[in-house]
């Protein structure tokens, strides 16, 4: 399975971004920063934005060198092609993201 990387900022943007139709199976969200960090993550379908209809953790704090899976015990988010899984927090360069998906 491929995996997608990424680096949360304050500002909305994207962790995994589906290329055809995909199945998330695995997403942690990692805080390698010396604080306390919060963070919201967004499944955005394609052509919308980040926002209060398609938040899926909403301030969720993770603790210094802590890590936060999304998705476990066989759980999948099945996503079309331009749907994607945005994130932000409130601290630039604390947390990151990996994304396990396959091709459906």
């Amino acid at each position: 399975m491929p995996i997608a990387l990424g680096n949360i900022t304050t500002s909305v943007s994207n962790a995994y971004a589906s290329s055809g139709n995909t199945a998330v199976t695995f997403l942690s969200i990692t805080n390698y920063s010396a604080g306390n960090v919060t963070a919201n993550v967004f499944v955005v379908p394609s052509g919308n934005t980040a926002g209060n209809l398609n938040v899926v953790l909403s301030q969720i704090e993770i603790a210094t060198l802590d890590t936060y899976q999304l998705y476990a015990g066989g759980e999948k988010l099945l996503l079309s092609n331009g749907d994607s899984v945005q994130a932000n927090a409130n601290a630039n360069n604390s947390i990151t993201t990996v994304t396990s998906y396959t091709t459906i």
